[in-house]
């Protein structure tokens, strides 16, 4: 229970869902959930909330999941127009001797963009990924360095790329949080081409291959994004799945087969869905409560929202949180249309807290000397007012 004193306020404002917003991430996390993945970190696109957490800061090889990376430097050219779907890439023998995964382009031909792309994230070519490092930066190693600088850029502090495949080497990792920043970004930056994710088969130089990924065959809304897998990191899959407006992002490794990657992921994802809700609590300068105001020209200002506020959270938690204005009151005047002056605090059933700014929504004028006079008198006599 919340305490209160003469200068000290904290009004309680109860729970409504009042429509559909947005709001900055929320630092709540989920309920746990066992899983044999060595890593594993689930997060709700919309409000940031993180829903499972294994490990997903333990640096960990990728594999061909840091080829999220390599497609996103060819987006980042695209949209801002130093390169077009149509441009072509001229094939090396280096890359057309890679092994591994291939989109078997041959050497000395000329390959459009638009088909590197499909042949990157749909058959998860080692050969495509060389021709685009090579034809953007010269070499792929002068390409890996260019994919750590961009990966800093965008807030994954720990990636260093050493290659532009994934292929094994001690010194080219990334975390699972990482991985699944990068896949927001790609979602939320480039929706013009992030399609090419949900294709379900590429057929290049008359070889027909199927996407790696597969939530996309037995998933509903399944759209992405990427797997892995090499000797050292087990059985990996980035994947996104959205459903009725709200979109999970999930990041798994170290599983040990397909079966188990396919298994695993998918049950992972079914249970993010069922399990947590994204409620809308208040949209962008609504007024969710009013403060009391001291030595004001109004005796109190509406308490507004500065953002969208929707929160994430276990189904179950729904009807026993509270929602409180929390203050330190009565305010004292003048007080300017924008200034924080209180918090709004969710509580969950467990004792989490998420805090989110509350400002005045309007001017007030502090009292002339008689007012503030009257004021005091007033309070002397009969309290606060």
């Amino acid at each position: 229970m919340i305490g209160f004193s003469t200068f000290r306020s904290a009004m309680i404002v109860g729970y409504a869902i009042v429509g559909a917003v947005l709001l900055a991430p929320s630092a709540t996390t989920a309920q746990e959930i066992e899983t044999s993945a060595r890593q594993a970190f689930i997060l709700d696109a919309q409000t940031g909330t993180v829903l499972l957490n294994k490990d997903a800061d333990t640096l960990m090889p990728p594999a061909s999941m840091s080829k999220l990376m390599t497609a996103y430097m060819i987006f980042q050219r695209l949209k801002d127009g130093r390169l077009s779907l149509e441009d072509e890439f001229l094939v090396s023998e280096k890359a057309w001797r890679k092994g591994g995964s291939k989109m078997f382009v041959e050497v000395g031909s000329r390959v459009s963009i638009e088909d590197l792309l499909r042949g990157i994230i749909v058959q998860s070519g080692n050969d495509a990924c060389i021709v685009v490092a090579e034809g953007i930066a010269g070499s792929e190693e002068a390409f890996a360095d260019m994919m750590t600088e961009a990966a800093r850029k965008i807030g994954m502090e720990k990636s260093v790329f050493r290659n532009a495949t994934g292929w094994p080497d001690e010194d080219h990792v990334m975390t699972a949080r990482e991985l699944a920043i990068l896949a927001q970004r790609i979602i939320a930056d480039f929706p013009e081409y992030y399609h090419y994710y949900a294709e379900t088969s590429f057929t290049y130089n008359g070889i027909r291959q199927g996407n790696r990924n597969p939530l996309l065959y037995t998933m509903n809304g399944a759209d992405g994004l990427k797997t892995g897998h090499t000797e050292a990191s087990g059985y990996g899959l980035t994947a996104s799945a959205k459903r009725d407006g709200r979109r999970i992002i999930m990041v798994v490794n170290g599983l040990p087969s397909m079966n188990a990657r396919s298994q695993e992921s998918s049950r992972l994802m079914d249970w993010a869905f069922r399990e947590f809700e994204a409620l809308s609590l208040f949209k962008s300068g609504e007024t969710v409560e009013q403060a009391e105001i001291w030595m004001g020209d109004e005796r109190t200002v509406p308490l507004v929202t500065a953002a969208d506020i929707t929160i994430t959270v276990p189904k179950a938690a729904r009807r026993s949180m509270v929602v409180s204005a929390v203050y330190d009151g009565p305010v004292a005047a003048p007080v300017k249309q924008g200034d924080r002056i209180a918090t709004l605090r969710i509580t969950l059933p467990k004792g989490e807290t998420m805090d989110y700014p509350l400002l005045a929504g309007a001017d007030v004028e502090e009292l002339g000397l008689f007012g503030r006079m009257l004021a005091a008198a007033q309070h002397l006599a009969f309290g606060p007012r």
